[in-house]
């Protein structure tokens, strides 16, 4: 089979995905949770509509998230003294000793997949991979 750029993305994606499963299981998240938590971890408390901004994802997908987030006690649910409509939401304790979890293996998976890479190498790698990603984002963009 031939190993198109396609294909190798689409095999590191999942060879990564699967390499963090068992650490998804072992802190009771479930997929995309871990990126909302790191978000909330980095930006502070914020209304649902930010994150599924950012994350370029349905605004109905990220209130299933986080009220499963809610239900685990990773998430605490805040009204928002600017609207009454939206209610923020912030990281508990346990959602911030999660994400430190989460951030330590994703770290130590990096550096197995990278190893052997050069610091320039690495960072030749994710501009690349920024470059491609702002491609795709113009793409969509794009008049058809």
């Amino acid at each position: 089979m031939e190993r198109t750029f396609q294909m190798l993305l689409y095999r590191a994606f999942h060879a990564h995905r699967n390499r963090l499963q068992p650490c998804l299981r072992e802190l009771g998240l479930g997929p995309g949770q871990p990126k909302l938590l790191s978000y909330l971890s980095a930006h502070g408390p914020c209304r649902q509509r930010e994150l599924a901004d950012y994350f370029e994802i349905d605004p109905a997908a990220v209130c299933r998230m986080l009220d499963v987030l809610e239900k685990g006690g990773f998430v605490a649910r805040e009204p928002d003294e600017g609207s009454r409509r939206c209610d923020r939401f912030s990281l508990t304790e346990a959602g911030q000793a999660a994400t430190a979890a989460w951030k330590k293996e994703g770290k130590a998976l990096e550096e197995e997949a990278l190893r052997g890479f050069t610091p320039e190498e690495r960072a030749q790698f994710s501009e690349f991979l920024r470059r491609a990603y702002q491609n795709l984002q113009i793409g969509e963009e794009a008049p058809s």
